[in-house]
């Protein structure tokens, strides 16, 4: 088996980790043999980096990834990808499973990320807080570009060709903290602002990918519609997430599949 030399890392969003079955060639590395990684506790999570090819080009894939309700520092949240910065990554696309606000949204939609509203970040979390290691990046690193217009492009692009089309947006994710699902006028407050879909990951592997100067696009399965109506029998739950994820799985993972072989 040849050296992995990964210039592009793939992060894996809930129920999304059949994105890493799609590497061959595989050598897994468990979180719990890597220094200063932690244990992701999710569901649909499985916790390892898959090092190999996708589509002819070498990856690593994170399957599984940590958010800020477990209870992690921010630094540990974005953590996994100053480790892709230092062996070599310039490119990440990141993935998530998301709640619609936007009321054309539909479940199963998927939406490319041009921009995002981060509660945790304004609040003061964020996985940048304390000393800066320039090593990495400046100390007030721009965010106006986050997410790369090319790739996005490129990614809508393949889409296309693949027919996706009806089910492809282009949105403003809005990260909150978590664990716990929205209210109903918190989400008819992110409406208001702007965004489009809610959820609680991405955006510090976001931030510290940019801080570190990796290239990210990121792509959102929507895997619920939020409730913004007080009169309604609606809920939302864990369960419905992953079970949307797994009906869309084999479609995101031919798109993304695509899209690495156009990189």
């Amino acid at each position: 088996m040849g050296t992995v030399k990964p210039k592009i890392g793939i992060i894996c969003g809930s129920g999304l980790s059949g994105l890493g079955e799609l590497v061959e060639n595989k050598i897994v590395v468990k979180y719990s043999e890597i220094p200063s990684f932690v244990e992701s506790t999710v569901p649909g999570h499985k916790g390892q980096l898959v090092f190999g090819q996708i589509s002819g080009k070498d990856v690593v894939c994170m399957q599984g990834r940590f958010h800020p309700y477990e209870g992690y520092p921010g630094w540990v949240v974005g953590f996994p990808l100053r480790v892709m910065k230092l062996i070599g990554i310039e490119m990440v696309l990141a993935t998530n499973a998301a709640g619609g606000i936007n009321p054309e949204y539909k479940v199963g939609d998927f939406m490319l990320i041009k921009d995002h509203i981060s509660f945790t970040g304004l609040a003061g979390y964020t996985p940048l807080s304390g000393p800066n290691d320039s090593s990495f990046g400046p100390r007030f690193p721009p965010m106006h570009d986050a997410y790369d217009k090319n790739l996005r492009t490129t990614f809508k692009q393949c889409a296309s060709e693949l027919g996706y089309d009806d089910f492809m947006r282009d949105g403003v994710y809005c990260n909150v903290f978590g664990p716990t699902y929205e209210t109903i006028a918190e989400l008819r407050l992110l409406l208001k602002l702007g965004g489009d879909a809610a959820g609680m990951s991405t955006v510090q592997e976001v931030v510290t990918a940019r801080h570190c100067g990796i290239k990210v696009i990121a792509c959102s399965l929507i895997t619920n519609e939020c409730i913004l109506e007080y009169d309604t029998d609606k809920t939302v739950c864990h369960d419905e997430v992953l079970q949307t994820a797994s009906d869309r799985a084999h479609q995101m993972e031919t798109l993304v599949a695509k899209f690495i072989g156009k990189c």
